[in-house]
């Protein structure tokens, strides 16, 4: 199974490990970053990639649970600077995209 997908915006990890599945959505540009984490399915990563526009692709991952947002930006943000929801499900994504990065290091 792959284990990583990546769109324009969006990031998707799978690790084997956990059997867990985890997605990131961000947004830069010279106004400033946006940045949110989703815990996601396995049918939600199945069916990432599979359309033609990448916000179809974003609006699936944001149906799944929010587990970190980050808005930082000219314009003011939308909430507080950093909210965690699920600080576990955070730290347990860091892991699987530590873990694919030390896999891509490896190989090449």
């Amino acid at each position: 199974m792959k284990t990583k997908k990546k769109g324009s915006n969006w990031t998707a990890y799978y690790d084997p490990d956990t059997g867990r599945y985890f997605a990131e959505i961000m947004y830069t540009s010279r106004e400033g970053r946006e940045q949110y984490d989703y815990e996601i399915t396995q049918d939600i990563y199945s069916r990432l990639g599979t359309f033609a526009d990448d916000y179809e692709n974003e609006r699936l991952i944001k149906t799944a649970k929010m587990t970190y947002s980050f808005e930082n930006t000219m314009y003011g943000t939308l909430g507080p600077e950093r909210t965690v929801w699920d600080e576990e499900a955070n730290e347990a994504k860091k892991r699987a995209e530590a873990k694919q990065n030390n896999n891509r290091r490896k190989k090449n």
